[in-house]
C-alpha cells in the first residue's frame, strides 16, 4: 500500500531534522572551516545525495543549523537575571546552575555552545557576518553582572569583558567533554562560579 502524501511529507522531515542534528554536532566539533560535506556524510552515516536533497550547499546547511542553535530563550533568561534586584553572587549562582543542568541533560544544548565558541573563533567569511549572539549579548550581560559584582566586592577584579570571556571559555570547555567524551566529571556551580567571584 503506497504512503500518503501526509506520510510522506513526515518521512522528509524526519530526515531533514535528522541531518540537522547530527550535524550540528558535527560542526560543534569541526567548526564551519574545517567542515566537508563529505567527511560530515560519513560522520553522521547519511549519503552526501542525500544532505544535497534537503540543502543546496553546505553554507545553506549551515545557515540552518544557526537557525536552530539560536540563543534566544537564553538571552532573554539572561536578561531578566540582569534586571533583577538580587546581587550579583545570586544572580551568577542562578546562571550557573542553570547552565550547568542543562550541559549535563541536553546534548543539543552543549552543541548550540560548542558551534557558537567555534564561529566566534573561527571569525570566517559567512560565519563571522551570521548574527551570532553568544558573542555578543550573553557576554555582555554576564560582564555586566560581574561590574555589579565589582562594585559590591565580591567579583575578583579585573576587565569585566575578559572575565566573562574566561567564564564562558570553562562552559565551553565543559559542553566540549560532555559532547565528545565518555568519562569526566561535571564541574559544580561553585567551581564555575570561582572564574569570577572572590
Amino acid at each position: 500500500m503506497p504512503k500518503s502524501k501526509e506520510r510522506c511529507r513526515e518521512i522528509r522531515e524526519e530526515m531533514r531534522n535528522t541531518i540537522l542534528r547530527k550535524s550540528l554536532l558535527y560542526f560543534a566539533r569541526n567548526g564551519f572551516a574545517g567542515t566537508k560535506i563529505s567527511d560530515l556524510s560519513r560522520n553522521i552515516r547519511i549519503a552526501q545525495g542525500t544532505i544535497y536533497v534537503y540543502f543546496e550547499s553546505k553554507e545553506d546547511l549551515f545557515k540552518e543549523i544557526l537557525r536552530i542553535a539560536d540563543y534566544k530563550e537564553e538571552l532573554r533568561q539572561v536578561r531578566v537575571l540582569s534586571r533583577l534586584p538580587l546581587s550579583a553572587r545570586v544572580k551568577l549562582g542562578k546562571l550557573s546552575e542553570r547552565v550547568l543542568e542543562r550541559l549535563k541533560n541536553d546534548e543539543m544544548f552543549a552543541a548550540k555552545i560548542a558551534l557558537n565558541t567555534q564561529i566566534m573563533l573561527e571569525g570566517s567569511g559567512d560565519c563571522s557576518a551570521l548574527d551570532t549572539s553568544y558573542q555578543s549579548e550573553i557576554f555582555s550581560l554576564t560582564a555586566k553582572i560581574i561590574e555589579q559584582g565589582q562594585r559590591e566586592g565580591t567579583a575578583v577584579e579585573g576587565s569585566p569583558m575578559k572575565l566573562a570571556d574566561y567564564y564562558w571559555g570553562v562552559v565551553y570547555l565543559y559542553a566540549l567533554k560532555s559532547l565528545f567524551t565518555t568519562h569526566y566529571e561535571m564541574i559544580s556551580a561553585d567551581d564555575l562560579e570561582r572564574t569570577v567571584l572572590k
